[in-house]
């Protein structure tokens, strides 16, 4: 079922799929809530999903407001959803951004939080590199385009194995996220640059963090990630093997059995 709803004149649109308990799927860049296709596939027979599209993607519009947007905005406004569906208590699971946001939820509102999942993501804010780079990228979309960054910038996302034998479902991304504008992709990037080390939401999380993390991920580095799995009480972590930054698609499989187990688990 796919809904809307408006949030400060922002439509924000969102499907919901299955029943029982209530799982939240937080999408990262450049993506809509259709990244998580094979999940919705598999886990829909085991819970209730709620999948939205970040303003500015997929068929949410592009969130104005006055000084720049930040993760703890994004945050809100999958608070504001769960109070749009009545829904008081949830596991959350984001891939990459969507894992930022997930742990400024967290930081919160907590006490909606029944688990936490990070999907190749971190808790470590941006390095000065990474500012810096992501600084650059911004201005680069703005002088060439969506079109011209992405598609240098999604492959990287992948595996060399996955990149050489799908190279059709990669462009497929890289042509969806064109259809973003511009200026939801730089708003994204400037609230990434601009976030906070949330390794304390880690420590006082008083629910289970699940972590998948891939040996090939440059961007949510095996080594970084590996650090944060001890900070949590109780906390699942799984190493995808060859896997780069996108396994919903490169290990499908596992992923669904990781967060299954882990929703179950909860």
């Amino acid at each position: 079922m796919e809904k809307q709803f408006i949030y400060h004149d922002t439509t924000i649109n969102y499907r919901i799929k299955g029943e029982g308990k209530n799982v939240v799927l937080i999408h990262g860049f450049p993506e809509d809530n259709h990244i998580f296709d094979h999940q919705v596939e598999f886990l829909q027979k085991h819970c209730r999903l709620i999948l939205t599209d970040l303003p500015g993607s997929g068929k949410s519009s592009l969130y104005k407001k006055e000084g720049v947007v930040s993760i703890e905005d994004y945050a809100d406004i999958i608070h504001a959803l769960l109070i749009q569906e009545n829904i008081n208590h949830c596991i959350m699971c984001g891939h990459s951004m969507g894992g930022y946001i997930t742990l400024a939820f967290a930081g919160k509102y907590s006490q909606v939080l029944e688990g936490i999942g990070l999907i190749h993501s971190t808790a470590f804010e941006d390095s000065e590199e990474k500012k810096l780079n992501r600084k650059r990228s911004v201005e680069t979309m703005q002088q060439y385009g969506a079109y011209a960054f992405l598609k240098n910038t999604v492959p990287n996302l992948f595996s060399t194995a996955y990149k050489a034998n799908h190279a059709d479902e990669i462009r497929s991304l890289i042509e969806n996220g064109n259809k973003f504008p511009v200026e939801a992709l730089q708003q994204y990037y400037i609230a990434m640059m601009n976030r906070p080390d949330k390794t304390a939401v880690l420590k006082s999380s008083e629910v289970p963090v699940l972590f998948i993390i891939g040996t090939e991920d440059t961007a949510a580095p095996l080594k970084d990630v590996i650090q944060q799995v001890k900070l949590p009480s109780t906390a699942y972590f799984h190493v995808l093997e060859g896997v780069a930054h996108m396994g919903m698609w490169e290990a499908t499989d596992k992923v669904n059995e990781y967060l299954l187990n882990f929703i179950e688990a909860v």
